[in-house]
């Protein structure tokens, strides 16, 4: 993935917060540090905090050090690195503050997932839309590009999801504060190798959480 993403066009750069993975990961990328000298980033934290920390940890950085354009992705090529240059492209040359790579807008698709899969996930955004009103098709998606005022107006720290509920959460509290949206269709493909993190745990924050959101401090 990494060299994916240092072959695209653009100068992108690549961080990863490392939980004290027991597979050598952070020993991994230290090598590919060397390797992409100044573009591959390292943020180490010590036990498992959880997906939803591990991105707000990652959002604070990146506007710590001053990006103006910081995604969200996952790393199991279930989305297409490809994918990154049109997500920049609506945001810095189209006006939109947010940029999602949605699998339910028109030329949007999803690809090896099984139709009851892609049903509960259709209609999972469709409950979120009628529940918080905001109008995003691929209420779920973690495929993001967002301009640095978007995570500067959002409270991070009172983002405290940690799943899917996550993903809704960021995109309903840039939605509140007016940012412009816009979704890029984009082929999801499910991934060949490790396993979803999807539980019932994880759904259960989901269902509940869009109601709660309608509270917080966002």
């Amino acid at each position: 993935m990494t060299r994916k993403v240092m072959s695209l066009e653009k100068d992108f750069h690549v961080l990863f917060v490392d939980d004290s993975s027991p597979d050598g990961t952070a020993d991994i990328i230290r090598t590919l540090q060397k390797e992409f000298s100044g573009r591959v980033h390292l943020e180490e934290r010590q036990g498992k905090q959880g997906l939803g920390t591990a991105y707000i940890h990652g959002f604070k950085w990146a506007i710590k050090e001053q990006y103006d354009f910081i995604f969200e992705m996952d790393c199991d090529f279930s989305h297409n690195p490809d994918d990154l240059i049109r997500l920049y492209e609506a945001c810095a040359d189209q006006g939109a503050d947010l940029s999602i790579g949605s699998r339910y807008v028109k030329g949007g698709k999803v690809k090896n997932w099984p139709l009851k899969r892609i049903l509960m996930s259709y209609f999972a955004s469709v409950y979120v839309r009628l529940i918080l009103w905001i109008g995003i098709k691929d209420t779920t998606a973690g495929f993001k590009c967002y301009r640095r005022p978007v995570l500067e107006k959002i409270n991070l720290d009172g983002v405290t999801f940690k799943g899917y509920a996550f993903q809704i959460c960021m995109k309903y509290a840039a939605k509140k504060h007016g940012f412009k949206i816009t979704e890029v269709p984009i082929t999801f493909i499910d991934r060949e190798l490790g396993t979803s993190k999807m539980s019932t745990g994880i759904f259960k924050e989901a269902f509940f959480g869009v109601w709660k959101m309608r509270r917080m401090d966002l």
